[in-house]
């Protein structure tokens, strides 16, 4: 018997940052307490009280504001709005960065579980599709603890200045999964090296929110390339040009990795490991997520299938690897802080400006399609 979810809410938000920070917490209040509620579960398991976290966050602040101030406006508007006070706030935005990178592994530890091998969480699967004579798609399951799927919101914001922008995040961040007006599309795969944390730089959900101000994939690409980092991820890139990019970050670096091409057609595919042989040679032990190989070659396997939403759809259904395919399920073996599973589904028609969301796994829960209502004039010149 399966259960049927809800779509997290959609909040349109208006005018200058703080005052769309202002209405965005106000808005999404009980959301923002579920997920600082989950992440000071997590910081607990690894021996890192919520203040401390929130200390360490302090740094990240004027690192965010030299390249992004607009984030920190928003973030502070969020923190009037909602009543959580802004260091906590910063610290749900720099999360990714402030837990260790086997922290699933040492949270099961903690309640007294181990996950197979001690190592790592098989997570999310993302692609990209310039098919050349239709639509440009950008996709992903988002794979993640299931109680936070009641934490998602789904955020239109139409700044006084700037583009306009559709995002799926976890309430009290700023962005995650999107777009913006001109058709640029950004998805989010988490990676581990052994340098995560060694050093400050861009916290990833902020990078998120700042590619969401980029005209296309080639100043977004520019503007990855030009950062440090604190953390290791997978960012990938798409606009309705066809221009594809797969951003690998780490503290070591950032890469850009282009698109498959063959004739008219792009692609790029994407889960849990470094594509970058470089910066794979300092990836964290991949014990425990051998997954993320499985699902890279299907979804390598199923990409020329795609040529619309409803085949989009069809790859991020794959379950034909059971609990470790792309369309994951939560294993009941497994300790509830590694019990991992799709906990949404998006397809961004970034040509039609267009999200297609499902609330749980795709393969037994429907798309359901949300619009950005602001377009660009001549956005696809």
């Amino acid at each position: 018997m399966t259960t049927a979810h809800a779509l997290a809410p959609r909040i349109v938000l208006h005018g200058t940052a703080f005052n769309r920070g202002q209405a965005y917490g106000a808005a999404a209040r009980d959301r923002i307490a579920q997920s600082l509620e989950t992440y000071q579960r997590m910081f607990d398991a690894v021996d890192l009280s919520w203040p401390q976290a929130v200390a360490r966050a302090e740094p990240f602040e004027q690192i965010i504001g030299n390249t992004f101030p607009v984030i920190v406006d928003e973030l502070r508007g969020v923190a009037s709005g909602s009543g959580v006070d802004f260091g906590s706030l910063l610290a749900l935005n720099c999360r990714t960065e402030l837990l260790p990178p086997n922290f699933l592994a040492l949270a099961s530890a903690s309640s007294g579980a181990a996950l197979p091998d001690g190592g790592h969480i098989n997570e999310c699967t993302s692609f990209a599709v310039a098919p050349g004579d239709a639509n440009v798609l950008l996709a992903q399951n988002w794979d993640w603890i299931g109680p936070q799927r009641d934490a998602l919101v789904v955020l239109e914001q139409h700044p006084d200045q700037g583009l306009a922008h559709l995002t799926v995040a976890e309430a009290g961040m700023m962005a995650k999964i999107g777009f913006n007006e001109r058709g640029l599309g950004v998805t989010l795969n988490i990676l581990r090296s052994q340098d995560d944390g060694s050093r400050a730089g861009m916290p990833v959900h902020a990078l998120l929110r700042g590619l969401l101000d980029c005209q296309d994939v080639d100043e977004a690409t520019e503007l990855a390339l030009g950062l440090s980092y604190a953390g290791s991820s997978n960012i990938m890139i798409a606009d309705p040009q066809g221009r594809i990019a797969s951003l690998e970050c780490s503290p070591r670096g950032a890469v850009a990795l282009p698109a498959r091409r063959e004739g008219a057609r792009a692609s790029l595919c994407h889960t849990n490991h470094f594509c970058d042989a470089t910066l794979g040679k300092h990836e964290a032990n991949l014990a425990g997520n051998l997954s993320t190989t499985e699902r890279l070659n299907r979804a390598h396997e199923l990409i020329d299938s795609v040529v619309d939403v409803p085949s989009a759809g069809q790859l991020l259904s794959d379950t034909s690897d059971g609990m470790q395919s792309i369309c994951r399920f939560p294993d009941p073996e497994m300790p509830l802080a590694g019990r991992i599973e799709t906990v949404v589904s998006t397809i961004l028609d970034l040509s039609a400006r267009e999200l297609h969301l499902s609330a749980a796994q795709p393969s037994i829960t429907p798309y359901q399609r949300i619009a950005l209502e602001a377009q660009a004039v001549g956005a696809d010149d």
